[in-house]
């Protein structure tokens, strides 16, 4: 079967350039100054309040993928590294580029992608009108649709939910985070300009799940075959 991993990196914007109204809705519950830094740093996790800077593709059997990302205002040329095409363009281009490669394969792989990046995905392709090719949301038991963090967590058996980092910490797998880059840095490395660091970030992010993908299939899920 023809499968893909895919991952997202998303940044907030500024909360003061949101409308008043949004504001205001966001503030409605919040009681102290902390509650309202707290609101301020979630801006990324929203696709109301967010934007997708880069969006990463990996073939697990071919090692072949791409990371497409934003690039503010410059240009930077198209490159590839291990395998992996790195391309840039504005936050419709990089969906649009998304959902004519998704639509190629049978099966795709994330992790958190039912909670985190498909919704993102959808949304942000609604705000610039960009149409799906493939349903990213189906049934959660099938496939079609494999996210490791369901898959790993037994579909909700374990109380507690571990993170990519965790896991790869758990497994013995090379955590992308051990660079010294996490998600919550995106916005301000994309501010800087550092718009290479991030798709390189992002690229991180498939190998592991990739390597965390292997790990299941071998050790953890259950194939009568091996009987």
């Amino acid at each position: 079967m023809s499968r893909i991993i895919f991952d997202i990196e998303t940044a907030g914007q500024d909360f003061e350039s949101l409308e008043p109204e949004i504001q205001d809705y966001l503030l409605k519950w919040t009681e102290t100054e902390e509650d309202v830094i707290s609101v301020k740093e979630s801006l990324s996790f929203y696709p109301h309040t967010g934007e997708i800077i880069a969006i990463g593709l990996l073939n697990p059997d071919t090692k072949k993928g791409a990371v497409y990302f934003q690039c503010g205002d410059e240009h930077v040329p198209e490159v590839e590294e291990d395998g992996i095409i790195f391309k840039s363009g504005s936050e419709k281009d990089i969906l649009v580029d998304f959902w004519q490669t998704i639509d190629k394969y049978k099966q795709f792989v994330t992790f958190n992608g039912r909670a985190f990046d498909c919704p993102f995905l959808l949304v942000r392709s609604a705000v610039h009108e960009v149409a799906p090719t493939r349903d990213l949301m189906p049934n959660r038991y099938y496939d079609e649709h494999l996210d490791l963090f369901d898959r790993l967590s037994f579909f909700g058996a374990f109380r507690k939910k571990f993170n990519l980092d965790i896991w790869c910490r758990t497994l013995g797998i090379k955590s992308p985070k051990s660079e010294g880059i996490t998600g919550y840095d995106v916005k301000e490395l994309f501010k800087a300009g550092r718009y290479d660091e991030i798709a390189r970030y992002c690229a991180g992010d498939l190998w592991a799940t990739r390597e965390l993908l292997l790990k299941w299939e071998r050790y953890i899920r259950f194939d009568d075959r091996r009987r």
